[in-house]
């Protein structure tokens, strides 16, 4: 009898998002058909990485939402204060939260530090992806 192997909400998340990328688009020949692969995104913006990644759980309007689980708002968050926070939990994930590893360290400077200005939050020290290097285990 062949066993299946888990697989984590994460895991299947990235593999449907990396079958269709954004918006739905079909993956062209130029794209890898790798899943290591298909994990990066492409984007660089803070912006487009959190509705491609983030919004899905925490909500377009950084709200949060009860449901299945808990994901916690990030808008008017003051946890978001200390720009070493969002890197740790980007970088590292906690509970159901995944880790997000797998972005470059500009990527990961340019989600935080949009979440970290934008939803009621006006925390203007930028993190820089010297930051998150350092953070990195």
């Amino acid at each position: 009898m062949r066993m299946i192997k888990p697989i984590s909400i994460a895991a299947l998340f990235l593999a449907a998002f990396a079958a269709t990328g954004p918006a739905g688009a079909q993956r062209t020949d130029a794209q890898s058909s790798d899943f290591a692969d298909a994990r990066r995104f492409s984007y660089q913006n803070g912006e487009q990485l959190y509705h491609a990644i983030c919004q899905g759980c925490h909500m377009p309007d950084g709200k949060g939402a009860q449901g299945a689980g808990a994901y916690p708002a990030l808008a008017a968050n003051g946890n978001l204060e200390a720009g070493t926070y969002p890197i740790h939990m980007v970088v590292n994930g906690q509970k159901a939260m995944p880790s997000f590893a797998y972005l470059s360290d500009e990527q990961v400077a340019a989600v935080v530090n949009y979440v970290r200005t934008h939803f009621g939050n006006g925390y203007k020290d930028a993190v820089t992806p010297e930051d998150v290097k350092g953070m990195r285990p």
